[in-house]
């Protein structure tokens, strides 16, 4: 009995491993195999996105509800903005892990634009002449398109350093416009930290956020349409 079932797996094996193959051969079910799997790029890429932006969207709501708890009365702590720093810090970690996905998902759709659907409409040849091998490596041992680093410098750059110098500003304005009665340095204190410690502490932290907005090295992601003139298609 037991090896008939050895011989009934091996032969499925067998089978199993055919099924594929025999499209890698044909080119019309290789090309409805391709379309499909692109139109799910296109879903999961767009699925990414939204997760993105969920993410963006909580963090800009809770900076507007703290924001206004803050200066809804004077006595109101200004230390409560610091914790504002902290939730999009947190957020901001979510979403550079989300972009990552996003990027993945996004350059193996532009992958099959470049090197299915341009050749098909201009045959000069694909973009990666292993471009099959290449996309079937890739699907078998995914892997991020982008850094850690660059993620995070392009979520700083272009959401995240916005929301940050908000609250910077936001939080100088509660020790100094909003607490006439007090100090600067006495509003600004937290307790067993003097006010002065604090916003040293601050200081460093927005230098840091302009450094990782403004990290040199090499890009790692594709840099297409940036430093195109646009529209230069339309004349032709």
């Amino acid at each position: 009995m037991s090896d008939d079932r050895d011989r009934s797996g091996d032969r499925l094996d067998a089978e199993d491993q055919e099924v594929a193959a025999e499209i890698a051969d044909e080119t019309d079910p290789l090309l409805e195999l391709l379309s499909n799997y692109y139109r799910t790029g296109v879903s999961q890429a767009n699925s990414s996105q939204t997760r993105i932006d969920g993410t963006t969207n909580w963090a800009i709501t809770v900076l507007a509800a703290l924001l206004s708890v803050v200066f809804s009365r004077p006595e109101m702590p200004a230390y409560l903005l610091l914790v504002g720093i902290v939730i999009l810090a947190a957020f901001l970690s979510f979403e550079v892990r989300r972009y990552r996905f996003y990027d993945l998902y996004r350059s193996r759709v532009r992958f099959i634009e470049e090197n299915v659907f341009a050749n098909a409409l201009d045959p000069v040849g694909p973009e990666h002449a292993d471009w099959r091998a290449e996309l079937s490596d890739d699907l078998r041992n995914p892997t991020f398109k982008v850094t850690t680093r660059e993620a995070l410098s392009r979520r700083v750059r272009r959401v995240y350093g916005l929301l940050f110098t908000m609250l910077g500003v936001a939080w100088a304005a509660k020790v100094t416009l909003f607490t006439p009665e007090s100090q600067w340095a006495e509003a600004a204190a937290l307790p067993g930290v003097p006010g002065v410690a604090v916003a040293t502490a601050l200081g460093v932290f927005y230098l840091a956020v302009v450094a990782v907005a403004k990290w040199p090295g090499d890009r790692e992601a594709k840099g297409e349409i940036h430093d195109e003139e646009p529209g230069k298609w339309k004349g032709r």
